[in-house]
């Protein structure tokens, strides 16, 4: 195996007062005989989608400014921003819109946060309320600076969800908040109708495209809630066009069904920009449809949602209503190891934080 380096200058997110500097290099790990794509080359066909812009997602896009909320459709450039929206449905984004880790392919803004707003719970169920979702889907940022990764707030969210609107099924897609168990009862104890981690892309890849992250940490976190409750769907979901081959595809499906995940979500990954890692190939319509069957088929997933615009939350309220928990699964521990990249809780006195900042933006000499 080869990697393939790029120049890392930084980018600026769109709303962010600041360019966010890049963790590391965009180096692609690339298999022998293969060749990354390049930022110029067209997308196919299957790619293509509408322009945003109708009547609900004018009107979603207000109430998220108004309320001061932040929604991952906006901030991870969803490709299904329009058709979501326009059906009245949206995924918050909570604990704020800057993240403590560096995931080579997400558009998220990378940093040190520097405010915790409590008061965000009530907004997202007020918000919730005022769109009369049937479905809502939560996630966060990664908070490593707190001791508890923002646990508290999500299961205050999902409470404050129920409370202004009551009968509306909430999922939750959570991040791994390190491997804790208590940090994770918190959030199954508030009882969300779905819990979502996504494991993102192979046990190969993992190290490079997660730094932060861990294969088996995340394996395991969705084996853990199981056994803490056995009766909520768990979720997980993986995007392909990163440099996987097909044996490592099914290898991270079966480790999934070990740990009796129920859905299954799989999508192309799609190039933020230049800073981010390559696109290694387009996966057809046909191969993802392949995918589904060989996971509810020959694998036991109760549902498989797999096509190239597929998101996390993508017909997740149909999802809520059809599918049924599978009990308990052979992993059912987190099992964890630490590494450098790991970013320490502000309570640990007198160790270092391994954080990237947003640097300011340099005003232009004519400004």
């Amino acid at each position: 195996m080869r990697a393939k380096q790029m120049t890392v200058r930084g980018y600026a997110p769109n709303g962010k007062g600041g360019v966010v500097k890049s963790k590391g290099t965009a180096r692609l790990p690339v298999l022998e005989g293969q060749s990354p794509l390049g930022l110029d080359v067209r997308k196919p066909p299957w790619l293509k989608v509408r322009s945003p812009g109708g009547t609900n997602y004018l009107r979603l896009k207000r109430l998220m400014r108004g309320q001061r909320l932040h929604s991952v459709c906006e901030e991870a450039g969803c490709p299904n921003i329009g058709e979501c929206w326009e059906a009245g449905t949206a995924t918050f984004l909570i604990l704020g819109d800057v993240c403590t880790r560096a995931c080579k392919y997400c558009a998220i803004a990378h940093g040190l946060p520097t405010e915790l707003d409590w008061d965000e719970p009530r907004r997202v169920g007020e918000a919730v309320a005022a769109l009369e979702l049937e479905h809502v889907v939560v996630t966060s940022v990664n908070r490593d600076e707190l001791g508890d990764g923002g646990a508290a707030i999500f299961a205050e969210t999902i409470r404050q969800c129920r409370r202004h609107h009551p009968g509306c099924t909430v999922e939750v897609l959570i991040p791994d908040f390190k491997g804790s168990e208590p940090a994770l009862r918190v959030v199954v104890d508030a009882r969300p109708d779905i819990l979502n981690h996504n494991l993102e892309t192979v046990e190969r890849l993992h190290p490079w495209a997660r730094p932060g992250g861990r294969y088996w940490r995340s394996i395991s976190l969705l084996g853990a809630a199981k056994r803490l409750e056995p009766a909520m769907p768990s979720k997980s979901g993986l995007i392909l066009g990163l440099g996987e081959t097909a044996p490592e595809i099914r290898q991270a499906l079966e480790d999934l069904r070990r740990a009796s995940v129920d859905i299954l979500t799989l999508g192309q990954y799609l190039r933020p920009s230049a800073q981010h890692a390559p696109v290694a190939r387009w996966v057809s319509p046909d191969e993802f449809a392949e995918w589904k069957r060989v996971g509810e088929a020959e694998l036991g997933f109760r549902h498989v949602e797999s096509g190239p615009l597929v998101r996390s939350s993508y017909h997740a309220a149909k999802q809520a209503r059809t599918v049924h928990a599978g009990g308990v699964g052979e992993i059912r521990q987190i099992v964890d190891e630490p590494s450098e990249d790991d970013v320490v809780p502000a309570a640990s006195a007198g160790e270092r934080v391994q954080l990237v900042q947003i640097q300011p933006r340099r005003r232009a000499a004519n400004g």
